[in-house]
């Protein structure tokens, strides 16, 4: 009898969370589970890319409206919901004025604390052998699913977060097992709850070269990325956040313009620091040089064209973008952020250079006019698979847990 596998996310929007989602339903052996997706909101460019074998759950609009503008969901009736929320932007705002916290999730406990007991219960599926929180808020899973286990994802690098540890505490320890999307991620994790360390383990996001090199083959992308003879193509992707920090791209390029280097830095995404980026571009005087793509359901084909790829990232939790240009045989460059060891390793697959401005640019310029090195990564990376849907095997019951746990409810 095939095993029932419960799987949760938000939405299917583009980003590494997301397509580490799509890359592990890829993997999945579907003569042996059934599986159920639900997103709570349907809407992402990779709705599409859900494999077949996979059963969609129907939509609830009280898990759509979670992140929905709370003035639509009042529109509509959903009092509750939308005065929870309310509630807890009250609650995170005493929180924050008392502790003072850097740059953070908190507010998404707060908001999933209070939210939760609005929604309804998803019981009515029957019991999971397994159920799965792909990303936060994991109270869903906790609350409103029933399966004999239960496991979390961590994507974030917690170094460099700050949350109410007290509150999230509660959560995590309530699941069987807890993923890590890499050794740096587990790492900055269990610094905050050591507690856990018995819980956490490792599983890479999950990548198919043979997935990533069929979509990077779809389209021809030269009118938006013309090749011209002695300049260089340079490609980043990710959302338009603080994380990434596209934000200082546009001085990057500056420097190195005033280096004499000739390129061209395309950036592929979307999100809410676009005006931000813009006017830096603008400030810097890059209008030619640094030019936004905009949002891409399928980026492949741009990173496939590009020369050098770059990962500007003030932190990451395991970037899925930099093990896909690798797979496309693409040299990588990322800044030196907490977790940038685990993304690479230094002058063998990528290079690493410093965080600042003026650093990162010393770092790129020297790479760009460096190609022996280039051709010795591009070889490097040709002759390697970095393929790891062996990864899929950590879903397995531990043979020292034999399943079933007793059901949770």
């Amino acid at each position: 009898m095939k095993k029932r596998l419960f799987i949760a996310i938000q939405y299917l929007e583009i980003g590494g969370a997301e397509r580490s989602l799509i890359g592990l339903l890829n993997a999945i052996d579907y003569t042996r589970y059934e599986v159920d997706l639900f997103v709570y909101d349907h809407r992402g460019e990779f709705m599409p890319l859900i494999p077949k074998a996979v059963r969609l759950l129907p939509e609830i609009k009280e898990y759509a409206a979670i992140n929905r503008p709370i003035k639509e969901i009042i529109k509509e009736g959903q009092i509750g919901i939308a005065f929870a929320r309310i509630f807890a932007k009250i609650q995170y705002a005493i929180y924050h004025k008392i502790h003072r916290p850097k740059e953070g999730s908190g507010i998404f406990q707060y908001v999933a604390d209070c939210v939760t007991p609005f929604l309804p219960s998803l019981k009515k599926y029957g019991t999971y052998d397994l159920a799965i929180s792909f990303l936060t808020p994991h109270n869903i899973v906790r609350d409103k699913v029933k399966a004999q286990q239960k496991i979390a994802w961590i994507h974030t690098d917690y170094s460099t977060i700050s949350v109410h540890a007290e509150k999230e505490l509660p959560v995590w320890k309530s699941f069987d097992r807890i993923m890590a999307v890499s050794e740096g991620v587990k790492k900055t994790f269990l610094q905050t709850f050591p507690t856990l360390a018995d819980k956490v383990e490792v599983m890479e996001n999950i990548l198919s070269p043979t997935f990533v090199q069929e979509q990077a083959d779809m389209q021809e992308v030269s009118d938006e990325m013309p090749g011209i003879d002695g300049e260089l193509r340079f490609c980043s992707v990710g959302r338009y956040t603080s994380a990434k920090n596209f934000d200082n791209v546009p001085f990057i390029c500056r420097m190195l313009v005033e280096k004499g280097l000739k390129f061209k830095w395309y950036i592929i995404g979307y999100g809410g620091d676009e005006a931000l980026i813009k006017r830096n571009i603008q400030q810097a005087g890059m209008e030619l040089v640094c030019i936004l793509l905009g949002k891409k359901s399928n980026p492949y084909p741009y990173m496939k064209a590009c020369d050098i790829y770059i990962q500007p990232s003030r932190f990451e939790g395991k970037a899925v973008t930099v093990r896909e240009a690798q797979i496309l045989g693409k040299p990588v460059v990322i800044t030196r952020f907490a977790t940038s060891s685990a993304q690479l390793t230094e002058q063998v697959d990528g290079i690493i250079v410093p965080m600042d401005n003026e650093g990162a640019a010393e770092g790129i310029l020297a790479f760009a006019q460096n190609p022996t090195l280039q051709q010795q990564i591009i070889a490097y990376l040709q002759s390697h698979d970095y393929g790891n849907e062996s990864e899929i095997k950590k879903l397995e019951f531990h043979p020292s847990q034999p399943s079933p746990f007793t059901p949770h409810g």
